[in-house]
């Protein structure tokens, strides 16, 4: 349902319409710091050489998630946020990508006590009720209704990558993190390319090197201070020369299920990585670490799925 049909609905409802467009986000909201990981391999983090790009040879396949949010009402000082998350995975057959899973949801957000004053939600839309905890504060609640979205948008995502693999055994890689699910984390034929660089896993010298990887090259296998639901094995890797860039230019993390097989084909997994990257200047945002499938996602679903 567009957002101007939402509102419509829920002036009707008792609300005070809004037309606030808040942006979008793609990622969960993460605070920056610093979480020490433990090292796997090496006993001191080091660079490490991985080769040239090699295409995997077996059906791969790219899964992402995308959400939309707008204030649409208030009820009293309260928000009413509505929202559309979206999630899919497309599939490689030859040198072709095709949609092979779709999933959308609509949703209405907001205070529990705001949601009870509305006399009808609109059909088709799922209800998120936050806790009345202290007083409103418009922002605030916004804020945590932001949250509440994004973690849909993850449950949605792990629902997508659930109906791929009941329908096939290939490699699937995530835009994000593999600790979302445990059966993620345990999955030997999936990898996370997480682009988010707000918690770090290093400090002092450690990080120095983490961060200055050249191109091509990745770091000591490692395992994450997860905050999330599983353990599982990551790396950074550097997609493209950052030489007079920020940073973080073409800085990944890939993450596996832990164990020694991805131990010992973390130089592999990382070429096949580098064999994903997107042409030089996509146009998209972050382009120097994003990967072409999962650029694909994100553009069916922008397209096809969750536009308002």
């Amino acid at each position: 349902m567009p957002f101007q049909e939402l509102r419509r609905t829920l002036a009707e409802a008792g609300a005070l319409i809004a037309t606030t467009r808040a942006p979008g986000t793609r990622g969960r909201f993460e605070s920056s710091e610093t979480r020490p990981a433990t090292l796997i391999e090496d006993s001191t983090l080091i660079a490490r050489p991985v080769g040239a790009p090699e295409p995997c040879p077996e059906p791969l396949a790219f899964l992402d998630g995308i959400q939309r949010h707008q204030v649409v009402a208030y009820v009293g000082a309260a928000p009413i946020v509505g929202a559309t998350v979206a999630a899919g995975v497309r599939e490689r057959e030859g040198r072709r990508l095709r949609t092979v899973v779709a999933l959308r949801e609509h949703l209405v957000v907001g205070r529990s006590s705001a949601l009870e004053r509305l006399t009808r939600i609109p059909d088709g839309h799922r209800v998120l009720e936050l806790p009345d905890e202290g007083p409103s504060h418009p922002i605030r609640d916004q804020d945590a209704a932001v949250a509440a979205i994004d973690d849909a948008r993850g449950a949605l995502e792990v629902r997508a990558g659930e109906r791929f693999r009941r329908r096939s055994e290939g490699w699937l890689i995530v835009d994000g993190s593999l600790a979302e699910s445990a059966a993620w984390a345990s999955d030997p034929r999936m990898l996370a390319v997480a682009t988010s660089h707000a918690t770090l896993s290093f400090e002092g010298q450690d990080l120095v090197t983490y961060l200055h990887l050249p191109e091509a090259y990745r770091s000591s296998v490692f395992k994450p201070a997860s905050r999330r639901f599983a353990p599982v094995y990551a790396w950074g890797l550097r997609l493209r020369a950052w030489m007079g860039r920020d940073l973080f230019f073409g800085h990944v993390r890939v993450e596996a299920a832990p164990g020694e097989t991805t131990l010992a084909r973390a130089d592999q997994l990382s070429r096949w990585v580098l064999a994903e990257r997107t042409p030089v200047c996509s146009g998209d945002s972050g382009w120097d670490r994003l990967l072409y499938g999962i650029h694909s996602v994100g553009e069916y679903l922008r397209a096809v799925i969750a536009e308002p």
